[in-house]
C-alpha cells in the first residue's frame, strides 16, 4: 500500500511539472506573434533602353537542296558582313532549316517535289540605340527578307532592379511606421525580408524619340519601368 503511494504521489507531481512548463511557454508563443509587424513594399525604375536585339532571317530557294542551301548561304554571308558594318555586334545563329517544296494538287506530276528552301537566321544585339533603323536598313539591303523585334533592353538591367528592391524596403518601412504609429507602438529593426518573386522583365512605359536622321525605318525606344516587391518584418516595442 506504501508503494502505491509512493508511485501515485510521484506521476502526480510529473504532471504538476509538465502543467507548469507548458504554461510558461504560452506567453512566450504569444509574444512572438505580437511583437511584430510585416508589411509588403513595392516600388519601380524607370530607364530609357540603351540596347537593341534584333532576330533577322534569310530564305532562299532551289532546284535542288544543294543548290538553296548554297544560294542561301551567299546571301547571309552578306547580311552578316552588312549587320557587322552597320554598327550590330554578338551576332549569333538561331536556326539553318532546309525544305523540299512540293507541287500542289492542281499542278499535274502527282504532288511531286519542284524544288528546296533553305533559311538561316541570326540574332544581333545593336548597343548604340539610335542605330537599330539603319542596321536593319543595311541588312535588308544585303539580303535579309525577314526581320522580327526589337527587343529593347537596358544594358544594367540588374543595377535598375536592384534599386527597385532597395526602394521598395524604404515603402516597406513608411508602412510599417504608420501602422506602429496607430497602433501605439514603437518600430524596432528588421527581423526578415523575403524578396517576392525573382527580377522582372523590363515593361514598356512611353516612346520618346531617339533616332538618326538618315535611318529610313524608326525605332521608338520608350522607357522601360522595371519592379520590386519585398516582404519586410519589423520587430515593435
Amino acid at each position: 500500500m506504501r508503494r502505491l503511494t509512493i508511485i501515485i504521489s510521484s506521476l502526480l507531481a510529473l504532471t504538476a511539472v509538465a502543467a507548469v512548463t507548458r504554461a510558461g511557454e504560452a506567453p512566450a508563443a504569444a509574444e512572438d506573434l505580437e511583437n511584430g509587424i510585416t508589411v509588403q513594399g513595392s516600388a519601380s525604375v524607370n530607364a530609357v533602353p540603351d540596347r537593341a536585339t534584333l532576330w533577322i532571317g534569310v530564305e532562299s530557294q532551289g532546284e535542288t537542296a544543294r543548290a538553296a542551301l548554297a544560294a542561301n548561304a551567299a546571301e547571309m554571308r552578306r547580311v552578316l558582313a552588312a549587320l557587322r558594318a552597320a554598327g550590330a555586334s554578338e551576332l549569333q545563329t538561331q536556326s539553318v532549316n532546309l525544305s523540299p517544296r512540293y507541287v500542289d494538287n492542281s499542278g499535274a506530276e502527282n504532288g511531286g517535289i519542284e524544288g528546296y528552301t533553305a533559311h538561316n537566321s541570326v540574332t544581333a544585339t545593336v548597343r548604340q540605340l539610335g542605330r537599330t533603323g539603319a542596321v536593319i536598313d543595311a541588312a535588308v539591303a544585303a539580303g535579309a527578307n525577314q526581320i522580327s523585334g526589337p527587343t529593347l533592353t537596358h544594358g544594367d538591367t540588374s543595377g535598375l532592379y536592384r534599386r527597385a528592391l532597395a526602394a521598395a524596403v524604404e515603402d516597406a518601412r513608411a508602412k510599417a511606421l504608420a501602422l506602429a504609429a496607430a497602433a501605439n507602438v514603437s518600430l524596432g529593426r528588421v527581423t526578415a525580408v523575403v524578396e517576392s518573386g525573382s527580377a522582372p522583365s523590363p515593361l514598356p512605359l512611353e516612346a520618346k524619340s531617339a533616332q538618326d536622321a538618315v535611318s529610313s525605318t524608326p525605332i521608338e525606344p520608350g522607357e522601360n519601368v522595371l519592379g520590386a516587391t519585398v516582404s519586410v518584418t519589423f520587430s515593435i516595442t
